[in-house]
């Protein structure tokens, strides 16, 4: 991968220092296994409860696949994924690259994932040389408190926890997200009490980085990591206006579409903005933006997924 530095991208409050230890996500989710020419092997950090593959762990991995095939002076730019089977947690993924296109300013590159000899996700991602231009324009940040000012989760739920009205069911859930090593950081912005639950948008904000240190780097592994930690509770933004009628049973990603804007770091706080304009017919849609602190548009993401539910039964008071 290119040693390109990322510079003056005005960000501050990174995820640790130069001896700092190195951000997993780069040691071992991130860091594949060259087996031969376009063909990779990634291996697994984190699983979901679920126990199917986290979606944001393939993404990240097939777009350093994909990054591995290009030249150091050409970035990513966008990708449009499937998911097309479940992934085996017990299995490593391999990765095909195919070098669909090198041109002049744009590059294209097929990246199909394998398990048990079948693809189980699909990816095509789109690199560019720079370009300068002088139509510019993008959307106003939202106007937040910072992450220094804000409870990371691992906070918010001690305080849930402590809360004696908490309902049991709820109660094993949280203590199940407690004991899962997620490699992101996360501090929600205006969490809901156990009141609010019942009358909330599908709307969420949050500011999130990868845990540990991933340093100026290259531009490309930045984007890898971004691809990481866009997929985390994303699709579950379409839920949230929900969960007090309905009970999910089965929740999965169908696609995921990244539109890369501006030169990030992954290991410093970005505030992720996410909406569900629409449910329907089985599925969710989600839009997402990952903002620089300084009010750049780093990131636009857009993801739909099957979420099948049934309604919650009224447990009684007797």
């Amino acid at each position: 991968m290119s040693t390109i530095q990322v510079s003056e991208d005005g960000q501050g409050g990174g995820g640790g220092s130069e001896g700092d230890l190195r951000s997993v996500l780069v040691t071992s989710v991130l860091n594949l296994e060259p087996l031969d020419e376009d063909l990779f092997r990634g291996r697994h950090y984190w699983v979901p409860t679920t126990q199917r593959l986290f979606g944001g762990q393939i993404v990240g991995q097939a777009l350093v696949a994909a990054a591995k095939s290009v030249s150091e002076d050409v970035h990513v730019h966008s990708l449009h994924c499937y998911f097309v089977r479940a992934g085996d947690p017990k299995l490593p993924v391999l990765y095909q690259v195919e070098r669909t296109r090198t041109g002049v300013s744009f590059s294209v590159r097929s990246v199909k994932a394998v398990q048990h000899g079948k693809p189980i996700f699909i990816c095509q991602a789109s690199f560019q040389q720079a370009q300068p231009s002088p139509m510019q324009h993008q959307f106003s940040m939202p106007t937040v408190p910072p992450p220094e000012e804000l409870l990371d989760y691992e906070a918010l739920i001690n305080q849930y926890l402590r809360d004696p009205n908490l309902q049991e069911k709820y109660r094993v859930g949280l203590n199940r997200i407690t004991a899962q090593e997620v490699p992101i950081e996360i501090k929600p912005l205006n969490p809901p009490t156990l009141s609010q639950l019942q009358r909330m948008e599908p709307k969420q904000m949050f500011w999130v980085r990868a845990r540990g240190h991933i340093g100026e780097g290259d531009i490309k592994m930045h984007c890898c990591v971004a691809a990481y930690i866009s997929d985390y509770a994303f699709l579950g933004t379409a839920l949230l206006p929900h969960h007090h009628q309905h009970k999910v049973c089965f929740m999965v990603s169908l696609d995921h579409s990244m539109w890369f804007h501006a030169p990030f770091r992954a290991d410093h706080w970005m505030l992720y903005e996410c909406e569900s304009p629409w449910a329907g017919g089985s599925r969710g849609l989600v839009h997402g933006r990952l903002w620089r602190r300084d009010g750049v548009l780093a990131v636009s993401c857009a993801q739909e997924g099957v979420i099948r539910v049934k309604p919650r039964v009224s447990e009684s008071k007797l």
